[in-house]
């Protein structure tokens, strides 16, 4: 049984070690100071540029916690000196990108696919879909809490 469990906790804590090493790299490189400056100089919605950035970081790696971790820490150099709801709207946009379109790099995928003995097809048409749904959805309440 401690081994069942230290395997589970193990890759729980791996994907969250992955995530934080690969925000600390974007830091590092000043990725988020440059796309900070972007953004304000082109006059783009933070939501919505929060959402798109863990909507693309979870299409690239697969995992929401990493999508998460990273647009999080791409999007602190554009939060500094907004409210404290302008900041919660940001980060619900983060939560709902980093919900998009879970497929085949996503271990959560291969675990509904097996769970519900899908195959990998049946599985893109229900639960990739649905996440899609849940993402974007996310994004209209967000965008509308914020109108």
């Amino acid at each position: 049984m401690h081994r069942v469990v230290a395997s589970t906790v193990a890759g729980i804590i791996l994907i969250v070690a992955a995530g934080g090493g690969f925000k600390q790299v974007l830091v590092d490189t000043g990725i988020g100071t440059l796309l900070a400056e972007w953004a304000k100089g082109a006059n783009l919605s933070v939501v919505l540029l929060a959402w798109v950035l863990a909507v693309l970081i979870r299409l690239a790696t697969g995992s929401a916690t990493v999508a998460t971790i990273t647009a999080s820490s791409l999007m602190l150099g554009l939060v500094e000196g907004m409210s404290t709801g302008e900041v919660s709207l940001v980060v619900l946009a983060v939560g709902a990108g980093s919900l998009f379109f879970s497929h085949v790099n996503d271990a959560g995928f291969w675990l509904v696919k097996e769970y519900f003995g899908m195959t990998v097809g049946q599985t893109i048409k229900s639960w990739s879909l649905m996440e899609t749904a849940l993402s974007v959805a996310g994004l209209i309440v967000v965008l509308m809490l914020g109108w």
